[in-house]
Parts: structure tokens; sequence; C-alpha cells
């Protein structure tokens, strides 16, 4: 299930890129959009074309809660970011850091987990340099917020 949870969490972060520079109006129509071109990519390189709904609504749950708590995530970031502008953050770390503090705040997933997670995707979506300050910011989170 780990890794399938990963693959849910690089749908969410590419959706909470997306909604970081266009964001939506409607955010279940946007998600549905995101989905159908997840279908659409598939269908024409012969993957399969659904997303399994346990890992849709995995993925889903975030974005809304990212989006939904979205003023008080900046809010705790910007306090975190030790005279840094958030909005002088990359998209994708920026957006890491989000679903991170999400999570930590939202959910029972441990915050060794999460911190972890947040790592590996700022690896996969943006650069190994990025690791530091995704540690850094959300061990500090975790450290203020047992």
């Amino acid at each position: 299930m780990k890794a399938k949870r990963r693959l849910a969490r690089e749908w969410a972060v590419q959706m909470l890129v997306a909604a970081d520079l266009n964001p939506p109006d409607d955010v279940p129509s946007f998600m549905a959009g995101f989905w159908q071109q997840i279908v659409d990519l598939d269908d024409a390189d012969g993957g399969p074309s659904v997303p399994p709904p346990g890992l849709r609504e995995f993925a889903e749950t975030r974005v809304a809660g990212v989006l939904g708590a979205l003023k008080e995530i900046d809010d705790i970031l910007t306090g975190l970011l030790d005279r840094w502008d958030l909005y002088r953050l990359g998209t994708v770390e920026r957006v890491v850091l989000r679903l991170g503090i999400w999570e930590m705040k939202y959910t029972d997933v441990p915050k060794p987990v999460v911190i972890n997670e947040a790592i590996d995707l700022a690896n996969w979506f943006s650069s190994p340099r990025s690791r530091t300050l995704i540690n850094g910011v959300l061990d500090r989170y975790a450290k203020g917020n047992p």
C-alpha cells in the first residue's frame, strides 16, 4: 500500500502545482478535469485508464484539504521560513511543504513518514537539493507541534 499511496501523493502534488499556478474556482471540477487528463494520457500510451478509487480519494482528500486550509497553512509556513518569503520558494517546494503541513496537522500519518514522503516528492519533482529545505521546515513544525 505504501507504493500506491506514494503514487496518490504524486497526483496530489501535480494537482496542487496546477492549482498554485492557476487557482481553481471549483475544486471538484478541477480535480475531475485532472483525472480525465490522466485517463486520456494513459489511453494514449496503453496504460491503465482509471486511477483506483481508493487512491483517487486519498489524493483528492489531500488536495481539497490543502486548498481548503491554504491561508492557515501559508501562515504556518511563513512563520517557519526564517527570513524567507513563501513565494520566493519554487512552486514544487511550496506545494510539498503545504502538503506536509496539512498531513501532519490533519491526519494520523506519523510525522516521520510525512517528512520522508515530502523529501521523496521534492526529490522526484524538483531537485535533491530541495531535501534540506523540506526536511528542515517540516522537522521544525513537527517538533513544535507534537
